[in-house]
């Protein structure tokens, strides 16, 4: 079976420069009804800790209820506009070059990603990432709460062992979500996170960025 490769999607793959912030702070005011003045902190959660830690600071208490309608509000907006999310937002350097030359290499492609699902689609999708990703086998902010059980319902649709498989990110957050999940992490210091700070957090590998395609390679594939 051909390796498998879990990709974070904000600040590994792409930058919305701001974008992304503020079409959740819409969602949030139209679900709650509270102008979002403040966010709890979001590097490596997923979008349901999140939205229930934001509600918190403004004295809200939420449920599941609650967060299905902030993700339909969320994922609409996304949706409509992703063309605001093109102009001011980019693919990191050399995410187009890597996704293409990992599958001319027959590698499954797929994320794992604290974002809902529609956010993710559109967010790969508007930066021409999505071609190679096998996005329904992938796990998203709607299906668990902690990033390691995103890991695992990742590799239970892939139908792949943890043996077969390479995780990539660019937090702390990510990198014990792959430990504890077993498989083989790859950081990337394309977000907020230090390269020694993933290295820290005990990443295999760590990448500067996905800018040398032929470095990325001989990462991420077992054997090269």
């Amino acid at each position: 079976m051909a390796q498998l490769v879990l990709w974070d999607i904000d600040h590994t793959l792409v930058d919305t420069r701001g974008v992304g912030r503020s079409l959740w702070a819409e969602a949030f005011r139209q679900v709650t009804g509270q102008e979002m003045k403040e966010q709890a902190k979001i590097d490596g959660l997923t979008e349901q800790v999140i939205f229930r830690e934001t509600a918190k600071l403004y004295g809200l208490t939420t449920n599941r209820t609650d967060f299905d309608a902030f993700a339909q509000a969320l994922g609409e907006r996304h949706v409509r506009r992703a063309a605001e999310l093109r102009e001011r937002g980019h693919a990191l350097d050399g995410a187009a070059s890597a996704l293409d030359a990992l599958a001319a290499r027959g590698l499954q492609q797929t994320v794992v990603t604290g974002n809902i699902r529609a956010a993710a689609e559109v967010k790969v999708a508007t930066f021409g990432l999505d071609h190679h990703l096998d996005l329904p086998v992938g796990a998203y902010g709607e299906d668990a709460e902690e990033r390691a059980e995103l890991v695992t319902i990742a590799l239970k649709r892939a139908g792949h062992q943890v043996g077969e498989t390479v995780l990539v990110g660019d937090t702390p957050a990510d990198v014990a979500a792959g430990l504890s999940a077993g498989v083989r992490v790859v950081g990337v210091a394309t977000g907020r996170s230090s390269a020694d700070a993933l290295h820290e957090a005990g990443a295999h590998s760590v990448l500067a960025d996905l800018s040398d395609t032929q470095g990325v390679l001989k990462t991420l594939i077992v054997g090269v």
